[in-house]
């Protein structure tokens, strides 16, 4: 039986979506699409365009970004007609989604001088292409459509009259997987999402995908109501099906006029635009008089708030006391508020403000509260019951309160359900987790007493480990002894560059109270203070200088930004918060004052940008920053206190954001006995249906095997390996493409593999003894080959792609070749994996200041040099300057006189520098003739290119030629200068120490 073909499939999507009320445009040009949008535009506003007036709109159209037209598309073209009247053109209904005009195109043609592209499925809306679908054959690579659009954008969708440019949506298919994303500036395929029913089950399959998400209503109100403009970053974010279905249900509700809910979605899932566009869409809305997201803690208050005006600038006013608030609440041209729940109670209950707001207190007001198992377990969750008449609340948590996790604090005993009622939609964790947008945990659980151990207590007694029972090993006299915080301590230290690759990301440690926080600080300054300034761990801390927290952290308690100055300071305590302010400040040339409010709130955000910003190595916490904060560069948290429910859920997840292919799951160091505390958390928020005998199965996908289990997987994914290629050699020895692209499949599996073993301190012993089937010469020389492979593969690639403009003019088979070649070569290649980052051109240079020294010893100086070479062939970006460092030892470094000058520290660094220089003009001079290009014109254009990073257009390239290729082979000519201007710096660029 034979496979469906890319064309079949794309003839049976387009008959599909003709049976669901789309028009057929037969297959066309963009020429032809231009001439449709002016009938189109007509029927869709119900006027008749002079050639004049469309020449306006057509004008307008071409300008601006992808974010400008954007906007456009949402809002109305103004044109001036014969009579000087204007007319204002609708281009698409935003609030009508069901009444714009639907149309399907296949293959249209976007030709231009330097470009020639095709389209497969093409959605219009009155005219305006909105949606292109890419598809490949089955069993293809998503990614390699993924990269086909990518490729469109950034060349030809502007071409012509530019109307490609208000794309809004793309979808990506290989028949059984499909995907969608927005247009940006940028794509990035960690950003393309499966869609999904209700209750979270994908719809993958093309054909069931277009019933559901391409059904006409459908796919408009998407675009209409569920793409959000970020205006900081100018970028179009579209919700994902969990966050489509939360506010779908919270406007029912609303819509309805009764009934409360609270939205389960676990942390980590994006609740800020999810709450946004519910908050946006309700402040629109002419029945509802207010709409409040209320959080309740002040640094929510500032980061929403700033979230909120990143998706629509100004937006949202951050309300600094309760009479702004109140002047809120009594405006009625502010319709949407930000506030906190503090800020709120004051409002309704103290006198001065209360009878200020009467006003309101019958008016249809709907409110969002942020994290609402926090603030909603206190008396002011009834007071706002008893204020607003005409009111509805909705809650978003990633950690509900049901009978099983109720807990006895000033909050009360009430469950999520008691205040809100029922849950509107689930997204817990487990979901999150198949869908990619979380990542797993990795916990490890660390007992640095031996049963042989004579423990020294905090009064200075000794006891045998032996004989303390579970009672007293958590007791604070064992808890806070030096001994164990030492131990503890230096095994952090001993840990942390494997758990973080090298610093590369960053980690927290959380501690059971302020004291114990004070003997690990005291304890990381002793251990690191012989080491050099770069080797040291920067760390940072915050804590209150009041009472103390609690020993156990449940998720429940008051996290906010704790207040400096009254009676509840502590002396002792805030001498200390001085001291370590006061390193802080040294640390990052700052000047925050311990006793003072304001300035400690400014030392509190500091602190939160630069953990984000990864200037922060280590933040020691004893509650704060364990809830409501996201970093996506920390992967490790490091745990010395008795964590539950909420809390340990919500501790481990300032772990486990998406961040980059290297980050592969969070790290959990546990140094307390939680095993029991994290399977009970999982099995109540992990669980979404509460299944009887599922809670093993939800552990199992939250929580990654342990190390001796990833082990036996690294075994079996290299025994795969070596079944493809038995050794790094005889992957030369592959030469059919299938045979080629099994080896990196199967090399990226290892790779993977061997990434997440890398965060366990045993990894490279045990790769040092041969203790996993293979060792590290031997991986390094299976990279090299890998490396080698990919870079033969995508030279072919470019060769076909210069070739296909005159392909498709000339000759059908070669272009059929081109396309096919494309499928097969697409390949999401993992060379983040591969990068050492303790690997540069300095450390290369290091290494070749001790090959000079130990220059008269032939034998280590032979080692040495095939190790340097060795070392550069490995890593991907530095492989391309093998033959620069190569050509500097063998001929450039036995040159230099070995007198006093080579004594003086960076003499060889320098030397290198000059011989830099010299080699890349003379690389560039050969460039240069051999393109027959004038040598300061490329120069010139190259200079640019580094330092913007954009690479010449033809025209400008093709202004620099002495002689001027023939039309067709003027795109292939450009071609081959951009590489030569990428390979110039690939070899020349951040190569000087």
């Amino acid at each position: 039986m034979s496979t469906e073909s890319e064309l079949e499939m794309e003839k049976k999507l387009v008959e599909q979506l003709e049976r669901m009320g789309y028009e057929r445009v037969e297959k066309c040009n963009e020429a032809d699409l231009v001439k449709n949008l002016k009938v189109q535009l007509e029927k869709h506003n119900r006027i008749q365009l002079t050639s004049d007036e469309f020449e306006q709109i057509k004008d307008k159209l071409k300008k601006g970004d992808v974010f400008d037209k954007a906007r456009m598309l949402r809002g109305r073209i103004d044109v001036i007609g014969a009579d000087g009247i204007p007319k204002y053109i609708e281009l698409f209904s935003v609030k009508h989604w069901c009444q714009n005009r639907f149309q399907v195109a296949r293959q249209v043609t976007n030709r231009s001088a330097v470009d020639h592209s095709r389209y497969d499925v093409t959605i219009l809306m009155n005219g305006l292409p909105l949606v292109q679908i890419e598809l490949k054959t089955r069993g293809g690579d998503m990614r390699s459509a993924f990269d086909q659009i990518d490729r469109y954008r950034s060349k030809s969708y502007e071409n012509n009259s530019g109307l490609f440019g208000f794309i809004q949506l793309f979808i990506i298919s290989n028949g059984v997987n499909t995907r969608y994303f927005s247009n940006n500036q940028k794509l990035n395929y960690q950003f393309t999402f499966e869609w999904s029913d209700i209750d979270n089950q994908r719809v993958n399959r093309l054909d069931a995908f277009a019933e559901t998400f391409m059904e006409r209503c459908h796919l408009s109100k998407m675009i209409a109501r569920y793409i959000v403009l970020h205006e900081t970053s100018r970028n179009l974010m579209i919700l994902r099906p969990y966050q489509y279905y939360a506010v779908e249900r919270i406007l029912e509700r609303v819509g309805y006029g009764r009934g409360d809910g609270y939205i389960w979605h676990t942390t980590g899932s994006g609740k800020t635009l999810t709450s946004f566009k519910a908050s946006q869409i309700l402040s629109q809305d002419s029945n509802v008089d207010k709409v409040l997201f209320v959080v309740d803690r002040r640094d929510l208050d500032y980061q929403t708030a700033r979230e909120f005006n990143a998706f629509s600038a100004d937006s949202v006013d951050t309300t600094e006391n309760t009479k702004k608030l109140v002047e809120q609440l009594n405006d009625t041209a502010s319709k949407l508020i930000v506030t906190t729940i503090q800020k709120l109670n004051a409002a309704i209950s103290r006198e001065q403000f209360k009878n200020r707001c009467k006003a309101v207190a019958d008016k249809k007001v709907v409110f969002i509260f942020d994290e609402c198992h926090r603030s909603q377990f206190g008396d002011t969750h009834q007071r706002i019951c008893d204020f607003f008449n005409n009111r509805q609340m909705f809650g978003f948590t990633g950690t509900p309160i049901f009978d099983a996790n109720t807990v006895k604090t000033k909050f009360g005993n009430k469950t999520t359900r008691d205040l809100f009622g029922e849950a509107l939609h689930k997204y817990v964790i487990t979901d999150a987790i198949h869908d990619r947008n979380v990542l797993r945990f990795s916990v490890e659980y660390r007992d640095m007493v031996k049963p042989s151990d004579v423990v020294e207590m905090s009064d200075g007694s000794a006891v045998p480990a032996n004989a303390l029972n579970d009672e007293q090993l958590n007791h604070k006299s064992f808890i806070n002894s030096p001994q164990r915080v030492n131990k503890v301590a230096s095994d952090i230290l001993a840990l942390h560059p494997s758990k973080t690759f090298s610093r590369e990301y960053t980690a927290m440690l959380c501690v059971s109270s302020v004291d114990l926080l004070r003997e690990y600080y005291l304890s990381f300054k002793r251990l690191q203070a012989e080491l050099p300034d770069d080797e040291k761990l920067r760390i940072a801390t915050i804590f209150s200088s009041g009472p103390d927290d609690s020993e156990e952290f449940t998720g429940l308690e008051e996290t906010t930004v704790p207040s400096v100055t009254g009676r509840n300071v502590d002396a002792s305590r805030m001498e200390f918060l001085k001291g370590c302010i006061g390193d802080y400040n040294s640390l990052y040339a700052t000047s925050f004052d311990a006793t003072d409010s304001k300035s400690f709130y400014e030392y509190y955000q500091d602190i939160s940008q630069r953990v984000r910003r990864k200037e922060v190595d280590m933040l020691l916490v004893v509650n704060m920053f364990l809830t409501g904060f996201d970093s996506p560069p920390l992967n490790t948290l490091y745990v010395d206190k008795n964590l539950r429910h909420h809390g340990l859920i919500q501790a481990f997840s300032r772990t486990n954001r998406i961040y980059d292919a290297k980050k592969s799951h969070g790290n959990i160091v546990c140094y307390r006995r939680l095993k029991d505390a994290t399977d009970e958390a999982l099995s109540i928020f992990a669980n979404r249906d509460a299944k009887a005998g599922g809670v093993e199965e939800v552990i199992s996908t939250v929580i990654m095997q342990p190390y001796p289990d990833l082990v036996d997987s690294f075994r079996e994914e290299v025994a795969q390996l070596k079944a493809i290629a038995a050794t790094p050699d005889a992957v030369d020895e592959l030469f059919q493409e299938e045979e080629q692209l099994n080896f990196l499949a199967k090399f990226r599996d290892v790779l993977r593999m061997q990434n997440t073993l890398k965060t366990f301190s045993e990894f490279h012993a045990d790769l040092d003894s041969s203790m996993l089937d293979i060792d590290e010469q031997t991986l390094l020389d299976y990279q090299s080959k890998y490396l080698d492979k990919r870079e033969e593969m995508e030279a072919v690639q470019r060769e076909l792609r210069k070739k296909k403009p005159l392909a498709d003019a000339q000759d059908k088979e070669l272009a059929e070749e081109a396309e096919e070649y494309q499928v097969g070569f697409d390949f999401d290649f993992e060379i983040d994996l591969i990068k050492r980052d303790e690997v540069n051109v300095t450390y290369i240079l290091q290494l070749i200041e001790k090959l000079k020294e130990g220059g008269s010893n032939q034998k280590n100086y032979e080692l040495t040099r095939d190790m340097i070479l060795s070392v550069l062939q490995t890593d991907p970006e530095l492989r391309h300057k093998k033959q620069l460092f190569q050509d500097f030892i063998d001929i450039k470094l036995p040159k230099l006189k070995t007198e006093s000058d080579d004594k003086v520290e960076g003499f060889v660094k320098k030397q290198f520098n000059t011989f830099v220089n010299e080699k890349r003009a003379e690389a560039m001079a050969a460039a240069c003739d051999e393109l027959h290009a004038d040598a300061e014109g490329f120069k010139k254009l190259y200079d640019e290119y580094i330092y913007r990073g954009r690479l010449p257009d033809i025209k400008e390239l093709l202004a620099i030629l002495s002689v001027k290729p023939s039309i067709i082979a003027r795109k292939a000519v450009a071609e081959q200068m951009r590489e030569k201007m990428e390979k110039l710096a690939s070899v020349y660029e951040s190569s000087e120490g």
